[in-house]
């Protein structure tokens, strides 16, 4: 996959922290995100479920769609997603070693769990 292949990006618009990533990945990519689509999943249920993702899941967990149509998500979407900045280059490195990757994998699902409770819209 080149790096202006396009990417659709399943992510939660309700959550003013996920705003911000996007909006701050936005401009560390650059040119580079006009090659991501931002798709909210609070929006749009139906297309997710057409890609194989419960809605549930994409509220619970970052989802990253290849040129291909291959859905990533948890880390891997965000290796992914941050593998296309250079300045972010190194930390997907980082995060993708083998004792890290779990570690950030859990701590994130539960930072998930406890933002989507505090929210009132813990599925």
């Amino acid at each position: 996959m080149s790096d202006r292949s396009m990417l659709k990006v399943y992510y939660d618009a309700d959550c003013p922290i996920c705003r911000r990533d996007r909006a701050r990945y936005e401009r560390w990519a650059g040119e580079a995100s006009a090659s991501v689509e931002w798709i909210d999943v609070n929006r749009h249920d139906e297309r997710l479920r057409r890609r194989g993702v419960a809605p549930k899941a994409a509220l619970l967990s970052l989802h990253v769609e290849d040129a291909e149509g291959r859905i990533v998500d948890g880390i891997d979407a965000y290796i992914l997603l941050m593998s296309r900045v250079p300045r972010l280059r190194p930390l997907t490195w980082l995060i993708g070693l083998p004792v890290v990757r779990p570690l950030l994998a859990r701590a994130y699902r539960r930072w998930v769990r406890r933002r989507l409770a505090r929210q009132g819209r813990l599925p």
